[in-house]
């Protein structure tokens, strides 16, 4: 039990510096993003990865102080506000966004950041001992999951725009 106590803390540590790490890179990105879409876009980024920040450290706190893992009371991320923040700024923007070749890089690089975060949280989720532990891992993975697809359409809009909209909109004929 104290093996396995010493491996969540350090898991939980590890995590909160990923949390850092990646509201740092968003705050940089966002002030470097060539235009309104990629600056909201890295803001509400930042903003997540602050909350799951949040939760770790008061899960740690907890850990240490009570020697288990608290409950866990995780709201379900729907992702609604994220579509609607990302559909107003693209309509908004239009079907004429240019992207910087350093855009394209900065939303690969943290592409990469999401997912290597969600295997980690899938791991560890896989790993987990305690209900309450699978159960945050399990959720924040799924939160990661949505940060690289939004990300993935952030890029697909930037490369296309006029495409994008056609895909969002549903445009199509199907012949039937």
């Amino acid at each position: 039990m104290k093996d396995e106590y010493g491996k969540t803390l350090e898991a939980i540590q590890f995590a909160i510096q990923m949390e850092i790490d990646g509201k740092a890179y968003y705050l940089k990105a966002s002030r470097e993003s060539g235009n309104k879409v990629g600056t909201e876009l890295f803001d509400w980024l930042a903003g997540e990865e602050d909350k799951h920040r949040q939760r770790f450290e008061d899960i740690y706190n907890s850990i240490k102080k009570q020697k288990a893992w608290p409950e866990v009371n995780l709201q379900p991320h729907k992702g609604e506000i994220l579509k609607t923040l990302f559909s107003e700024a693209m309509r908004t923007a239009g079907a004429k966004a240019k992207a910087a070749s350093t855009e394209l890089d900065t939303i690969a690089k943290a592409m990469e950041m999401e997912n290597k975060t969600e295997k980690f949280y899938s791991r560890r989720g896989g790993e987990a001992v305690y209900g309450a532990e699978k159960k945050l891992y399990t959720s924040l993975a799924a939160e990661e999951r949505g940060h690289f697809l939004a990300l993935v359409d952030y890029r697909e809009y930037l490369i296309d725009p006029a495409g994008w909209f056609r895909k969002a909109e549903h445009h199509s004929l199907d012949g039937g």
